[in-house]
């Protein structure tokens, strides 16, 4: 078990092996299909997107959040299923370079080789677990492209003991998923 400080330096994720337990505490945010579609358009044609991107720490979530006077409070933040972002994934990440992205259920050959050449890891979250997951949220930083709705918008965190996680798919393109399925193909 490890815990990893972030945001993440390309050393941070490199080491790491398929199979590892980490906690992550520092930022990080959220962003699922619309974050992926504005951030990329908006790239396209030369405009500003959040500075908060780059080398994020991404969660794909939606989480429930909750506000009193001026302050947010994050209820429930469970993983969204990562494979609905795989048609944008590759490209979000040469673009934008995260270095970890968390969620449930994977990614796609093509979004391992693209966090492969940046230096970038999946984190496995555990579906069912979004009370304990906003538990390790301690603190919310703020918000970007709030219009999208509170599922879709970039939430920013200032994490103390996030987790636990996996690593399911390491920064050498090596994935759980993959040897799961070939095992079965046996």
């Amino acid at each position: 078990m490890e815990m990893l400080n972030s945001p993440l330096e390309k050393s941070d994720v490199t080491r790491l092996k398929l199979g590892d337990i980490v906690y992550i505490a520092g930022s990080i945010i959220t962003g699922r299909d619309e974050v992926h579609i504005r951030a990329l358009e908006r790239k396209h044609v030369g405009e500003d997107v959040p500075d908060c991107l780059n080398g994020a720490t991404l969660f794909h979530c939606g989480p429930i959040m909750k506000k009193e006077g001026d302050v947010w409070t994050v209820v429930a933040a469970g993983p969204t299923t990562s494979a609905r972002m795989n048609k944008l994934e590759p490209e979000f990440i040469r673009t934008f370079k995260p270095r970890a992205i968390i969620g449930k259920g994977g990614m796609s050959r093509e979004t391992a080789e693209a966090m492969k050449s940046v230096g970038c890891v999946y984190l496995a979250a555990v579906g069912g677990a979004a009370v304990t997951y906003a538990d390790g949220l301690a603190k919310v930083d703020g918000v970007e492209w709030e219009d999208l709705g509170m599922a879709e918008a970039i939430w920013k965190f200032d994490a103390q003991r996030f987790g636990p996680l996996v690593v399911a798919i390491d920064a050498k393109g090596n994935s759980l998923y993959d040897r799961v399925a070939k095992s079965i193909k046996r």
